[in-house]
């Protein structure tokens, strides 16, 4: 290397005598990115424009090994995309109160343009959650490729997962049996499991997931005066469990270590 040649004068490129770094990174992100070493980043999730902003900084902090920015731009993702199951409870909150936004609902941005920037800054903390989210969306609407969220120019590409959520449905409630100690006779609390597990199927709404619905039938059951205490107690027991058994199980369904080593990894905790 020391052999090569300088290059000449006139071989290099100035502006008013300054000499010229050509980038090959996009102008706006580019621009985001200097804005940000000098001011501080300012993150938000008001719009699919604020993804467009962060997804810019992760791309460009990561590139440059601007370590500050790159987990600070992991942080905000994990907001929305979480890797807690109380994150969980509040990002579909946000979700059901927030209004459109330019005719899109929140979070604003599909979970496939999520995968993408995951895959390509090597994110993982953020996949687990972003595919669950992507599991709501039937597989024709994907193959289709027609969803307004999909529709919006953006470098990433989608791709194409299956569902999975399924096996999370009302059955863990229809069979269940009355608890060992149940204060009512003639199986009326058995009786009472179906009648709202069949009343919730009808009214499943498959944008919020299986672990929200699980949230509902707690709520609805709770309310219900021909259940017992002790069935009552027992059941919002056992879906409390369930709910956070399938949420520390998330990550090795798709084929990653488990949220604490993703943590360690990607957000230095």
């Amino acid at each position: 290397m020391f052999e090569l040649p300088s290059p000449s004068h006139l071989d290099i490129e100035t502006v008013d005598d300054c000499q010229v770094v050509r980038m090959y990174d996009l102008p706006v992100e580019l621009s985001n990115l200097i804005k940000a070493l000098y001011d501080g980043a300012s993150f938000h999730n008001r719009s699919v424009a604020d993804f467009y902003y962060v997804a810019g900084i992760l791309r460009l902090s990561t590139k440059y090994f601007i370590t500050h920015l790159r987990k600070q731009a992991i942080r905000h993702l994990s907001q929305t995309w979480p890797h807690s199951l109380r994150g969980h409870d509040h990002m579909v909150e946000n979700a059901v109160k927030a209004p459109p936004v330019d005719g899109l609902s929140y979070p604003y941005v599909h979970p496939l343009h999520v995968l993408n920037l995951a895959r390509e800054t090597n994110v993982r903390i953020i996949v687990p959650s972003a595919l669950y989210f992507l599991s709501l969306y039937p597989l024709s609407d994907l193959l289709q490729g027609d969803h307004p969220k999909l529709q919006i120019e953006h470098p990433s590409r989608p791709s194409l997962p299956d569902r999975c959520d399924a096996g999370l449905r009302p059955s863990y409630m229809r069979w269940r049996s009355p608890n060992v100690s149940c204060q009512n006779e003639d199986n009326i609390c058995n009786k009472a499991f179906t009648r709202l597990a069949n009343r919730l199927a009808r009214s499943w709404v498959p944008r919020t997931g299986p672990i929200h619905w699980m949230v509902q039938a707690m709520d609805e059951l709770s309310n219900d005066p021909n259940v017992c205490g002790p069935c009552r107690r027992a059941f919002r027991q056992d879906v409390t469990a369930l709910r956070e058994k399938v949420w520390s199980e998330l990550p090795g369904v798709v084929g990653l270590t488990d949220w604490k080593n993703l943590e360690a990894a990607d957000m230095d905790i």
